[in-house]
């Protein structure tokens, strides 16, 4: 197979008008692609996911958020359902000992007083000043009284809430999630298919000479070297090397250090929500290795969200400010992100089981962390493992319902839309099939299994099972609400506080009938929302605007005594260094009190400009518990947002 690649970053800072964005598929990649334009009349900017991090027992407790609530009446229709269970319905066991990791050792030793963070929340390396109520500040608070000061219990659910965030995000932690899924046994590699208990798949080490890691994504990695390691183990003879694309900065020291010295897998970083260069050598760097993988190579590739971006390799004569391009009016457009992946896989080279045809004959076994509301395998990192269901016809259908052909509203390059005219012609090759060989079963009579298998070792569903989980353990009535929820980010914060008003009523009228959950209660949610943006928005990110959208309902309600925690699980959440916000009834009043109001709740929303808010109490410089910014650095994994709602 002969492949073109081109790199050109001309053109690759477009603009985007009138955008919806789905950010709960975002491939993150796609979603992520969204950037903030001043020349778009409604921009959308995406907010990635939420927090992580894993430690162990903390002191402090972190202290409320902000948010505002100006009138959200119209509901949009709204996504509250569950998908499939996960392993049987039961979060699997979480290991705990995250020095296995060094991300996770990092965050540790950050939380755990080696740096200059106070050893306190399990979950986030806030700064002691700013995130944390020790027993100075709380008798500061007691004598120096101001408006929505915390109650006793918003401080503890506030504690509580990132409590449970952090045991969501643990719980998919890549190493956990490979662990949990991949067996050290003395056959071989040995995989348990997570979505079906009864399916245990074994690859045998004598059948194989070679294994072969690549990996892609914002958990590539952590994925790549939990894979090493327990390859090392079951097949100790077989030559092993591999390429691990990463987003910059995402490669912890023990990373960069282990995998190329002891695994011989080299790392690549490039950018990611934006494709550059670097994304196409990578991309061209693998599609080269994975081609050349003869029949006795086993291929494991380590999938996770941001997949999309690194690993793009634009199809001549495609440069890749075409792709870029492409995904601003995709994302302008307001199409689905399963929709906008029929027409992205056409136009590169490894998307759309395309990786998986250019390594056979070799075997191909992919783990998959998936980012995108219901797990659809085909589309998570553009299905680069997994036959194509959809057509050039399909993809053309598309650019006509959206308009985004020529003299369209959101009209495609000129070079894209010759390539999709050229495919439904019959004059390039598309996608690979279920009937491609790549997909067949094995020659071997004594062995059935799939010669290409991808198999989901973590998703949304896994964190807010875990989440529920830790909820019960903190003493609360765990509600699932489900991983699915997609919709406008202040329509499903709405839904949520007014949930948890409904939840309250039983303060007073204990004997209520239909209670959805006793006192205390937790309900914990996952998924993805939308932000559309307005000509002059701010900054901030869906997490966020849902944190702000609480809040003000919580004030203008003067409900208190409900903690409202909205977090990406990668760590970001739109173009900001926080994943999220906490907040509770109080949180607008001392914000405004902090910042002197010169920045407010309800202008902020109007503006989707919820993290200005939020950070505006940083400049005050006084110690207190009130910020409510959630923020993580980079996790290691990503699979979507998990929202959590206490009510006492």
């Amino acid at each position: 197979m002969m492949r073109i690649l081109s790199a050109s970053l001309s053109g690759a800072t477009g603009r985007s008008t009138g955008s919806r964005c789905s950010f709960g598929t975002l491939p993150r990649d796609a979603s992520s692609l969204v950037l903030v334009s001043s020349v778009a009349s409604r921009r959308t900017h995406s907010s990635t996911r939420f927090a992580m991090m894993a430690a162990a027992a903390a002191s402090s407790v972190l202290s409320g958020a902000t948010m505002q609530g100006t009138s959200v009446s119209a509901f949009q229709p709204t996504s509250i359902g569950s998908t499939r269970s996960f392993v049987g319905g039961r979060a699997p066991v979480v290991n705990r000992r995250l020095s296995c990791s060094s991300r996770y050792g990092e965050l540790l030793r950050r939380l755990s007083g080696t740096s200059s963070c106070v050893k306190t929340h399990p979950f986030v390396a806030f700064t002691p000043e700013k995130h944390f109520t020790t027993a100075t500040t709380a008798q500061q608070e007691s004598t120096h009284e101001y408006p929505g000061i915390q109650t006793d219990e918003e401080r503890q659910m506030t504690k509580d809430a990132l409590q449970i965030i952090s045991a969501a995000i643990e719980s998919v932690n890549p190493t956990t999630a490979i662990e949990n899924c991949v067996l050290k046994d003395p056959a071989g590699f040995v995989l348990k298919d997570p979505t079906l208990s009864s399916r245990t798949i074994t690859y045998h080490r004598s059948d194989y000479d070679e294994v072969l890691i690549v990996s892609f994504g914002k958990a590539s990695s952590a994925m790549a070297l939990t894979t090493a390691d327990i390859v090392r183990t079951a097949m100790p003879n077989v030559t092993l090397s591999g390429i691990a694309v990463v987003k910059d900065d995402h490669a912890t020291d023990e990373e960069a250090t282990l995998l190329p010295t002891r695994y011989n897998i080299t790392i690549r970083e490039a950018s990611h929500p934006i494709p550059d260069s670097r994304s196409i050598e990578a991309a061209s760097e693998i599609l080269d290795r994975v081609e050349a993988a003869g029949e006795r190579t086993l291929v494991v590739c380590c999938i996770s969200g941001g997949g999309s971006a690194l690993f793009c390799a634009p199809r001549h004569p495609l440069i890749l400010s075409d792709i870029a391009e492409t995904n601003r009016c995709l994302l302008s457009s307001g199409m689905s992100i399963d929709n906008m992946n029929v027409i992205r896989k056409r136009l590169e080279l490894g998307k759309g089981g395309r990786l998986a045809a250019a390594a056979y004959p070799a075997t191909v076994v992919a783990l998959v962390l998936s980012d995108i509301v219901g797990d659809p395998l085909d589309l998570i990192a553009s299905g680069p493992t997994v036959p194509d269901p959809s057509s050039w016809d399909d993809a053309v259908k598309l650019v006509g319902n959206y308009g985004l052909g020529r003299g369209g509203e959101y009209e495609l390059p000129s070079a894209v839309l010759d390539v999709l005219d050229s495919g439904v012609k019959g004059e390039l090759e598309g996608t690979p099939g279920d009937e491609h060989p790549a997909f067949s079963t094995k020659r071997s009579l004594e062995d059935s299994s799939m010669l290409t298998g991808t198999v989901l070792i973590g998703n949304n569903e896994l964190a807010v099972t875990s989440a529920a989980t830790e909820a019960e353990r903190s003493g609360y009535n765990a509600i699932m609400l489900g991983s699915t929820v997609e919709g406008e980010a202040r329509d499903v914060a709405g839904v949520y506080t007014s949930l948890a008003e409904q939840l309250s009523k039983q303060r007073t009228s204990p004997g209520q009938t239909f209670a959805l959950a006793k006192l205390p209660a937790a309900l914990i949610a996952g998924g993805e929302t939308t932000v559309t943006l307005g000509p002059s928005s701010g900054k901030g990110g869906r997490n966020q605007e849902i944190g702000l959208v609480a809040a003000l309902h919580l004030k203008n309600k003067g409900l208190r005594d409900i903690v409202v925690a909205s977090a990406g699980t990668d760590g970001t959440d739109g173009p900001t260094d926080a994943a999220g916000a906490v907040v509770d009834g109080g949180t607008i009043d001392r914000v405004e009190h902090m910042n002197g109001g010169t920045v407010k709740g309800v202008e902020a929303l109007e503006k989707h400009d919820a993290y200005t808010f939020f950070d505006s109490v940083g400049s005050t410089g006084e110690s207190t518990s009130i910020y409510p910014l959630i923020r993580t650095g980079p996790t290691g994994t990503n699979v979507a947002d998990v929202c959590v709602v206490l009510v006492k």
